[in-house]
């Protein structure tokens, strides 16, 4: 692997770092701004809790308009500049308002991410190396959930707790302000220059600058046109056209099965779920921190098979993966059996995520959609993706309060829609490892 390629693909993934980092950091704010401001259960869940979530829907779904118009590199910087923002306008922030405010902008910025940073990577690496390398944005992400329980603890823990979160908040300006920075020389995709008739001297030079020598470059650039040609001479086309459905179903499918596997359940609620099964409130913090910590080593495992096994491989390790753990925890749950016992099988259960649909989301969607429609496709799936995402985040105090006596019903559900992506791996999904993007389109029966 070309140690430029890594390296550029590398800095486009740091999205992914500052998306885990924003969505956690406000852990730590939580109950410090609810007493400072007095605000009322419903409002602090609306406006302070969730409301970045909310504009990381908006980012997601409108996120291929920049992409395509601005190119993947200007959205990714104008997206830097979007946390930065957010960062330190809700550490100064003098209101709930104006609070809320600069926590949304944060979520489009995430949102949009989520659609800019795995196209990017997708376009510029090879066939051999596109898993490996656009699945470092999701291991970028879980690595910047850990950093940000990490440095809540220690500004927690040498702050005043009356400024500490304004700090906790508004350190992230500095990863997002070096990110800004550091988009700023990578290079354009040379896809995206071909798609709208950049100039040859351009498309050049960012395939230079992508580890090709001159002559390299020429040959190369012969190729992409060749490969991008109906894309390129034919009319902008629109995503719902009915062309593109089974992509289209594809990429909600496998969003939708992600939610519904309630890993948003389980990561947002996880002390509480812990504290149900019979930990005190010291013990499940402790134990929250152990899920981030599997989390992030088997999503490492992940990135370094989904290359090797394959995409659709690592679905069906992960959905068995899911059922048994899901099963196990709601059996745990129902019998009352050790809450040693039922740790272990949540943490079976978030290395089965890792492993099989953390790995592989924004990989598959990056790919399955032609040329000429794929911001619009990425969009689209990780639009979907965040609707179910608030949903769930949404419904989940509701029907923990409905099950409040024994949650089981709650895993026993999520298992058997386990149960159904399993059905869907095997028969609907497509594996599409160490296959070029033109010819996937080929592949899924739709034109370039």
């Amino acid at each position: 692997m070309d140690k430029r390629i890594l390296r550029i693909s590398l800095t486009a993934a740091l999205a992914g770092f500052l998306f885990g980092f924003d969505t956690i950091v406000i852990s730590g704010a939580d109950l410090p701004i609810q007493k400072l401001w007095n605000t009322s259960p419903s409002f602090h869940g609306l406006f302070i809790m969730s409301m970045a979530l909310w504009g990381t829907v908006l980012g997601s779904i409108f996120g291929g308009i920049p992409c395509d118009k601005l190119g993947r590199k200007k959205t990714l910087f104008w997206i830097g500049l979007l946390y930065f923002v957010s960062a330190v306008g809700s550490g100064l922030s003098p209101d709930p308002y104006v609070f809320s405010f600069f926590r949304f902008i944060g979520g489009v910025g995430v949102g949009a991410s989520s659609v800019a940073a795995p196209i990017y990577i997708s376009e510029i690496s090879s066939p051999s190396n596109r898993g490996r390398l656009t699945a470092m944005y999701q291991f970028n992400l879980v690595f910047g959930i850990l950093i940000a329980f990490i440095s809540n603890y220690l500004i927690g823990s040498f702050v005043d707790e009356q400024t500490a979160w304004r700090w906790m908040l508004g350190v992230e300006g500095i990863p997002a302000l070096l990110y800004t920075i550091l988009v700023i020389k990578i290079p354009n995709s040379p896809r995206w220059l071909l798609l709208r008739n950049g100039e040859e001297t351009l498309i050049k030079a960012s395939l230079i600058q992508l580890g090709a020598n001159k002559e390299e470059a020429v040959t190369r650039m012969a190729s992409l046109k060749k490969a991008l040609s109906d894309a390129i001479t034919s009319q902008k086309e629109k995503l719902f056209s009915g062309k593109y459905n089974k992509p289209i179903l594809l990429a909600f499918f496998l969003a939708f099965f992600n939610q519904l596997s309630g890993i948003n359940f389980i990561l947002y609620y996880a002390p509480r779920i812990l504290e149900k099964a019979g930990l005190a409130t010291s013990e499940s913090l402790f134990s929250s921190i152990s899920i981030g910590v599997i989390n992030l080593v088997f999503t490492f495992v992940g990135i370094a098979l989904i290359d090797k096994l394959g995409r659709r491989q690592l679905m069906l390790i992960g959905s068995l993966g899911y059922i048994i753990s899901l099963g196990m925890v709601g059996w745990c749950f129902y019998s009352g059996a050790s809450s040693v016992l039922l740790l272990i099988f949540i943490l079976v259960f978030i290395a089965s995520h890792a492993v099989g649909q953390g790995a592989v989301i924004w990989v598959f969607i990056s790919e399955i959609f032609p040329n000429k429609v794929r911001a619009a496709g990425q969009s689209w799936g990780t639009g979907t993706h965040w609707v179910f995402a608030a949903l769930i985040t949404l419904l989940a105090p509701i029907f923990l309060e409905m099950f409040k006596e024994n949650p089981y019903p709650i895993f026993f559900f999520f298992a058997g829609m386990m149960v159904l992506q399993l059905l869907w791996v095997v028969f609907m999904m497509p594996e599409t490892k160490g296959i070029s993007l033109e010819d996937l389109a080929k592949k899924l029966g739709i034109s370039k």
